[in-house]
């Protein structure tokens, strides 16, 4: 950026959804980093105060960089209110940033060009709390969280409901998904490169909020200790998500990987982030580490490829 002024970049962090404090801890690090790189950086904790925003945008930034996680950060919300502006913003658009953030519409699309997905059935909470809507054992997930909030895995021989009424956290309707045994996967997209793939070793039963975001609770694997044609079958499969579902910027894929099948066969594709964590423990930047990509580096490549969408 040398021989011109600098960018002037608003990163949005915070927000209302389930994901506020990983944000927060996200845009921190985004702030320094950038700020690091020559950039003017203004942080912005977002309150779902319209006016207020708009207040925080004026006068406009060049870019800006949105940490912004789960809800009204990453399901389209937040993007059409830039692209209103007029703003060019990191990440996802409108379209991709809402299909992804539907885990059932991200199935959907995604099947239409041959990704290997687990059989799922969408459910009312009345369905689900009256008794098995799928032979056990599988998985209920809310359709429209990010990070894990609320997954709950119900295994083979359950008796009883899934969910207790009062243990209720999903809203009125859920997916019922097939438990696929294995390995979980994770590979992040920078641009049109897929980096490389990381098995995460939960010390809970699965990747859940608190293994994601707590030191010592998963175990990155980075690369995967996994057969050459699954690690480079499951890029393949990241990139095509990426692109199908017409993301922008970065993302990342998780897996299953069912290494009792042979092959590539026991890839089964999970969901993808369009706003992958950024705090320092992320899978996205480990990643790009491993590339050769510093935190910093993938900050700045980051916003020099914001754009609007519109």
């Amino acid at each position: 950026m040398s021989g011109h002024q600098p960018k002037h970049v608003t990163v949005l962090m915070g927000g209302w959804s389930a994901e506020r404090e990983v944000s927060l801890v996200s845009g921190a690090s985004i702030v320094t980093a950038l700020e690091s790189k020559g950039y003017v950086v203004r942080a912005v904790d977002v309150q779902r105060d319209l006016a207020g925003l708009l207040a925080a945008l004026t006068p406009k930034p060049d870019v800006v960089f949105n940490a912004l996680h789960g809800r009204g950060g990453e399901d389209g919300l937040i993007q059409g209110v830039l692209e209103y502006l007029g703003v060019p913003y990191t990440h996802s658009g409108v379209m991709a940033s809402a299909v992804a953030m539907d885990k059932a519409m991200t199935k959907r699309v995604l099947g239409t060009v041959g990704m290997p997905i687990a059989e799922d059935v969408i459910a009312t909470r009345e369905a689900v709390l009256a008794g098995h809507v799928m032979e056990p054992p599988y998985v209920i997930k809310p359709v429209d969280e990010g990070s894990s909030v609320g997954v709950r895995i119900v295994h083979a021989g359950h008796n009883g409901p899934a969910v207790e009424a009062e243990h209720w956290v999903y809203g009125d309707t859920v997916m019922v998904e097939k438990f696929i045994p294995g390995r979980e996967l994770t590979v992040g997209v920078v641009g049109d490169r897929a980096l490389t793939v990381t098995e995460i070793v939960a010390s809970t039963e699965f990747f859940d909020y608190t293994a994601k975001y707590t030191e010592g609770h998963a175990v990155h694997v980075c690369p995967a200790q996994i057969p050459a044609e699954v690690a480079e079958e499951a890029k393949r499969l990241a990139l095509l998500a990426h692109q199908t579902l017409g993301c922008s910027g970065v993302s990342r894929s998780d897996f299953r990987w069912d290494d009792g099948k042979p092959g590539v066969t026991g890839l089964c594709f999970l969901e993808t982030n369009t706003q992958p964590g950024f705090t320092p423990l992320s899978l996205l930047p480990e990643q790009a580490a491993y590339v050769g990509l510093s935190y910093a580096d993938l900050c700045g490549w980051i916003v020099e490829h914001a754009a609007c969408h519109g």
